[in-house]
């Protein structure tokens, strides 16, 4: 498939509210966008780094907002794989993995859910979306489903600017936005500021049913934390008989499986 970058032009100065994965989490999504309103950002300035269907219980209601609110969107693999209608997510976990098991109830559901006119939506988004000095991106330029975390080599991040040089012939930009690996961080790569805002849908495995977001002014970065109606979003996903585990992370904050972590990210002991 070929790259898609979208270029905002001519764009809004001031500060940009970030967030990745609301995950079918229409609760998660709703809190955000009123938020957002709370803080004077309009959706000109607000940019969602895909997976916007995933784990949760409400996929089209959470398209449905996302698509209203109007802000931009940075195609997910989960976009990707139902606009085709593929068999799987796309994540990159490993076959056979806990979170491999786990995905096909969740993705079953909403690839159940979709229908042509979202498919459609989903076929459209593009791989970047580059706003001023600001690239976002979902979870690389080499592989839209790579992860990289707060604890990955340096060079990996250096490989997918390397990647997106090549892609888009464009100067390298101040700030990369990511997504895919649910954690936030903030990492100095060379000239660039590599930063994940986390998922706004599912919690960051920190033991808080809170989620994250990030907010871009200037050149200073801040994470913040999201409180929302989680046992709401709870109940959709035990409505939808979606209670293999992700249900019970937003009301713990823990993961189902921490087998996709990096060793240094795991619970020593």
């Amino acid at each position: 498939m070929r790259f898609r970058r979208h270029v905002v032009e001519p764009y809004e100065t001031g500060p940009i509210l970030a967030f990745g994965g609301p995950v079918s989490n229409l609760q998660a999504t709703r809190a955000l966008r009123a938020e957002a309103v709370r803080l004077g950002i309009p959706a000109a300035r607000v940019i969602c780094t895909g997976d916007v269907v995933a784990y949760c219980g409400d996929p089209v209601a959470t398209v449905a907002e996302i698509r209203d609110w109007g802000c931009h969107v940075v195609a997910g693999n989960c976009e990707r794989q139902l606009a085709e209608d593929a068999e799987g997510c796309g994540c990159g976990f490993d076959e056979g993995s806990t979170c491999d098991r786990l995905s096909a109830a969740w993705y079953a559901h909403a690839r159940g859910a979709m229908d042509a006119e979202t498919r459609a939506w989903m076929a459209g988004l593009p791989d970047e979306v580059s706003l001023g000095n600001i690239a976002a991106i979902h979870g690389g330029w080499t592989d839209i489903s790579r992860f990289l975390w707060p604890t990955s080599a340096e060079t990996d991040f250096i490989e997918e600017l390397a990647k997106r040089a090549e892609l888009t012939q464009a100067p390298q930009p101040q700030i990369v936005l990511a997504g895919h690996c649910g954690l936030p961080f903030c990492r100095q790569i060379e000239n660039t500021l590599w930063v994940n805002a986390g998922s706004v849908g599912m919690p960051p495995n920190d033991g808080s049913p809170r989620t994250c977001y990030a907010i871009i002014d200037g050149d200073r970065v801040t994470q913040h934390r999201l409180d929302y109606d989680w046992p709401g979003a709870q109940s959709a996903m035990q409505a939808a008989n979606l209670t293999q585990g992700y249900d019970r992370c937003l009301e713990t904050g823990q993961w189902p499986s921490l087998e996709i972590l990096p060793a240094a990210l795991r619970p020593s002991g």
